[in-house]
């Protein structure tokens, strides 16, 4: 994980780099080992009050279809910029309207060992349909406990934070 000055100078890097409009307002960048993510809000399209929930939810597909290919070459451009500076591969995202799309990001293998109880989980999951594979599984359970305990790893994090500013004080800072 970055520290908190680490991720700021990260922000303020592709805050500075980013092409002028490309974005409206700030990025939200966020990193882990492997990735640094990078996600925008771009401009809804003007429809009237009266379209269809069908037809709102098509225009904005097309509208983050259009900005993808339309800004693809600046943004491999930063994206190898970055690349290079931070060693790590640069995915991009937009929100438009209350959806958000995310294009070709990583998928980073993770090993794990699991006891009986916990393969049992995963495989009543993909007996269940859920999943199609112990791996699927995992993932759903990772975005299940995500989406429910948000303010318990935020909570962590914070914590993880302060716990390197205590170390760093410490005697061999």
């Amino acid at each position: 994980m970055l520290t908190a000055e680490q991720h700021e100078k990260l922000r303020g890097w592709f805050a500075g780099r980013l092409p002028e409009g490309l974005f409206e307002g700030a990025v939200d960048v966020t990193v882990d080992r492997e990735e640094i993510t990078v996600v925008g809000r771009i401009a809804e399209p003007q429809l009237g009050k009266d379209v269809s929930d069908a037809e709102r939810a098509a225009a904005v597909e097309g509208r983050i279809q259009e900005f993808r290919e339309r800004t693809r070459e600046d943004r491999v451009e930063v994206a190898r910029e970055a690349e290079h500076r931070f060693r790590r591969k640069v995915s991009w995202g937009v929100r438009c309207g209350a959806e958000e799309a995310l294009f070709t990001h990583v998928s980073a293998p993770v090993m794990t060992r699991l006891r009986q109880a916990e393969r049992q989980v995963l495989d009543t999951l993909v007996a269940g349909g859920v999943a199609r594979s112990r791996s699927d599984a995992l993932a759903w359970c990772v975005r299940l406990v995500q989406r429910n305990a948000d303010d318990w790893l935020t909570e962590l994090g914070a914590s993880l934070e302060q716990v390197r500013r205590v170390r760093a004080q410490g005697p061999d800072a």
